[in-house]
Order: C-alpha cells, then structure tokens, then sequence
C-alpha cells in the first residue's frame, strides 16, 4: 500500500492505549516482508531489519500506536454509561458525539449525551468526565449483559480525502507516523547498510510511553528518532507555534535532544533536496524520546514531526506528502549516518 493507502487502513483500526493489538495486526503484514518481526509483553511491534555487528551503530525508528479514547467505569441504574479519559481530551469536543464501545461481545454504537440548547443555562459547557454519560440504548440490566467495566470507547469518525489532498480523520496522531517508519523501511530494504535497524511501533504513548520504554531497552539502539505529529498551521492557532502543510517534517532541537542527529537530520534533509522545517523544546518534549532517551544506559535521540491540524479531535487532518517526505528523510538519515563507529 501506498503512504495515503496504508494511512486511511491504520486510522480506521482500533488502537486505544493499552489495546493496540488489532492495529500492530495490520502494520505487521507490512513489516513481515521487511525484516523479523516481534511482539514485546507490552504488546509492541518490533521489526528487526538488520542486526548491529560489533561496533556499529544501531538505529531505531520509532512512532506510537496508540491512539486516545475512553474507558467504561460504571453503569447507571437507568442504563448510561460512565466514562474516564485514556489520554488528553478536550472534554469541550465530547458532546453529541458518535461513539462505538468495544466489548468482548463485539462493538455497540452510542452517542455522549447532550442537554439540548432550549434546556441550557445560556453559557456553553465544558463539562468534567464524572459529568458525562454514554447512551448505548439499553436498561441497565441489558447494558450489564453486553459491557463491562474496562471496555473502550471511540470515536466514529469516517477517514476522509479532502480537497487538496489532505486526509482527515480519528487517530492520525499517530497512525501517520507509523506509515512514516514503515515507509522509511521499505525506502532502506535494498541498501547495504553497516549499522543496526529496527523499526517499532509502541504502545501506551497518550498514557505516558511505557511502550517506548520497554521496546528501546529490549532493541538496544545507539541511535533513536522518535516520529510523532506536531502542530500545523489553522486559522485559530499562531504561526510561529506551528508548522505549514506541504513544508516538510518538522526538525527538533531540544535541552533533551541530541543535537549532533538534529544538526545531521537538517544535513540530510539539505543534501537529499528534502523539504523541512525547525522547532525548538526548551524541556521535555511530550513524546516517546523522553522515555527511550533513559533507556538502559542513555540513547542518543532526535524527534522528527509531521505537522497536523486539530489534534487529540476526531478530525485530525495531514498531508500524505509530508508523510512521506518524513520517510525520505529517515531514510536518507540512516544512510549517511549509518557507517561503523
């Protein structure tokens, strides 16, 4: 599949942090055909593309696969359900919102409920979680029958093409990023390479990277780029906070970052005609570098973003151009740096 292809087949999968499996499902049948492919106990995909020999650096290109979501508390005695946050919410986006619930059972369909405007206060809600219910149609003792405490719930948003050639739908953050290190492989199978190469999806990002942790102490790198989405430019959000659409990977320099790979990353992007853009982070930097870099005894890592509209909404939008100038760039990366130590 292509970058738009494999993209629009993740964002539709269900990954919500903790229970990713049906998303590393697809992604190993694109990884399978590119090196030994592996699952970690934390439910990370692993691709060993090339194995370090002695002496060589070791890279690992990194994305998360998780996507947010929430999970079912509690049923009410009229039937709704309760819910808690997996991962950073605008609670504001909530209301009114289709919704699948995931159970063991199969997916039920609901939607959060809303106070209709006639019946409002006058000022708009941003309600907190305890103040929120699922409709899923049902009395309490059917509802107990098909749902559990612990079952997940997502959005129902369609992927789309939109005009321009952007795409937008749930869970781009980061299903985009995992099509970017994906593609960078496939960009890297044919070259002879004297370093080490794995790719990994991880899992348990939006709840604070645990999955980036355990996957870079279980591959060892030298050498790690974590590949997440950063911010880009809409009509209510301020330019010098955000990248531009169809501009390139956005580049990171960082007081936690290694700067000879963000410094090698501009270098590459340069010498391959890559388009790329810059951002500074003054502490950490909210993605899964801050949990590989302390990984075993340190890891020399750098973050490429790729930027998107709306995040942490269920209409997230990205352009496959940026996708894949991000894969080029990987690669190009890897292979100027890939020499013997």
């Amino acid at each position: 599949m292509n970058c738009k292809e494999l993209l629009i087949c993740l964002s539709q999968a269900v990954g919500v942090s903790g229970r990713e499996d049906s998303v590393t499902a697809l992604a190993a049948g694109e990884l399978e055909a590119l090196g030994e492919v592996s699952r970690s106990p934390l439910g990370d995909l692993i691709c060993t593309i090339q194995k370090p020999q002695k002496g060589q650096k070791s890279f690992m290109l990194d994305a998360h696969v998780d996507e947010i979501g929430m999970i079912v508390t509690y049923i009410t005695d009229e039937g709704f359900l309760k819910v808690s946050p997996v991962g950073g919410f605008d609670r504001s986006l909530l209301l009114a919102s289709q919704v699948a619930v995931h159970t063991a059972q199969g997916d039920l369909p609901g939607v959060v409920c809303s106070i209709p405007p006639h019946l409002q206060s006058g000022e708009a809600k941003n309600p907190k979680f305890e103040e929120i219910f699922l409709d899923i149609g049902y009395s309490k003792e059917e509802a107990e029958k098909r749902v559990s405490p612990g079952d997940m719930v997502t959005f129902v948003t369609p992927t789309r093409e939109m005009h321009g050639g952007f795409i937008t739908g749930k869970a781009i953050d980061n299903r985009s990023s995992c099509v970017a290190v994906i593609r960078a492989a496939q960009l890297l199978k044919e070259e002879k390479l004297s370093c080490g190469l794995a790719v990994t999806l991880t899992t348990r990002e939006e709840v604070g990277g645990m999955g980036a942790k355990a996957a870079a102490y279980t591959v060892q790198p030298t050498h790690s780029i974590t590949v997440d989405v950063g911010f880009g430019q809409t009509p209510d959000c301020k330019k010098e906070q955000c990248g531009q659409f169809g501009k390139g990977p956005i580049i990171a320099f960082g007081a936690l970052l290694d700067g000879e790979i963000s410094r090698s990353l501009v270098q590459a992007a340069q010498e391959a005609d890559i388009p790329y853009q810059t951002e500074a982070m003054g502490g950490e930097t909210g993605t899964n570098a801050d949990a590989i870099l302390i990984a075993r005894g340190g890891v020399k890592t750098g973050i490429l973003s790729i930027p998107q509209g709306y995040m942490h909404t269920p209409v997230e939008k990205i352009l496959p151009e940026d996708i894949e100038n991000t894969a080029r760039l990987l690669a190009a990366y890897v292979k100027k740096e890939g020499e013997c130590r």
